[in-house]
């Protein structure tokens, strides 16, 4: 199967963990979009989604989905999201698609993170995809210090030759170099750091299930 293919196999999977009547929280990305384009299915058994991107809630919407934001609503039942890392313990790294400090706030206001990935995002230890790190743009320059001193070596995301802006107008490090053997220090560490707005480690929110696509099929893993 291709990866394309395999992303859709995971979307749909993705569907069994939607509580009917409850609004779901949605992630950012190409796995996403399976899942939002599989969810269409079964927009009449659900109010509607909060979204933790521009680009999911233009997806979304299209579909006929409602978008709630996330102040006008509890606690959400269930957030599905992809990942560019996850370990053994459901710790994941993410950020990819440069949404990770809207991501980390719908999976903090869900009592539950479905995590959907094809297996090649399985690692033993986080670090080998450039860590995504979300910084208030005057400060980017002293948190590459910061992450030089740890080993890591961090460069602004360009977008067209221009640092990339977020949805929230702010910018984006990626850390390449690093070994993350103790994501949930390592995450509160740098969350510490003046400037960072989100670092995206999620060992905090971490997932709690993670269905993988493979060519055997879906299989699942639990946390």
């Amino acid at each position: 199967m291709t990866q394309d293919e395999l992303k859709a196999l995971v979307g749909q999977a993705a569907l069994a963990y939607v509580v009917p009547g409850e609004i779901v929280g949605v992630g950012t990305g190409s796995t996403v979009n399976k899942f939002i384009d599989a969810l269409a299915a079964l927009k009449d058994h659900i109010p509607g989604a909060v979204s933790s991107s521009e680009a999911s809630t233009a997806r979304l919407q299209a579909l006929g989905i409602p978008v709630f934001e996330a102040n006008t609503v509890g606690e959400l039942a269930v957030y599905i999201d992809g990942a560019d890392e996850i370990d053994p313990a459901g710790h994941m790294v993410k950020g990819g698609g440069a949404a990770l400090t809207r991501e980390k706030i719908v999976a903090a206001q869900s009592r539950r993170f479905v995590c959907i990935a094809d297996e090649s995002k399985v690692v033993r230890t986080l670090g080998a995809f450039p860590l995504p790190v979300e910084v208030i743009p005057m400060a980017a320059a002293r948190i590459a210090r910061q992450f030089a001193a740890l080993g890591g070596d961090a460069r602004v995301r360009l977008k067209d030759g221009v640092p990339l802006v977020t949805d929230n107008g702010q910018h984006i490090l990626d850390v390449t170099g690093l070994q993350i053997s103790d994501p949930l220090a390592f995450e509160s560490q740098v969350n510490q750091w003046p400037g960072v707005v989100t670092v995206g480690v999620f060992a905090h929110q971490k997932a709690d299930v993670c269905l993988l696509g493979t060519p055997g099929g879906v299989k699942t893993l639990t946390f």
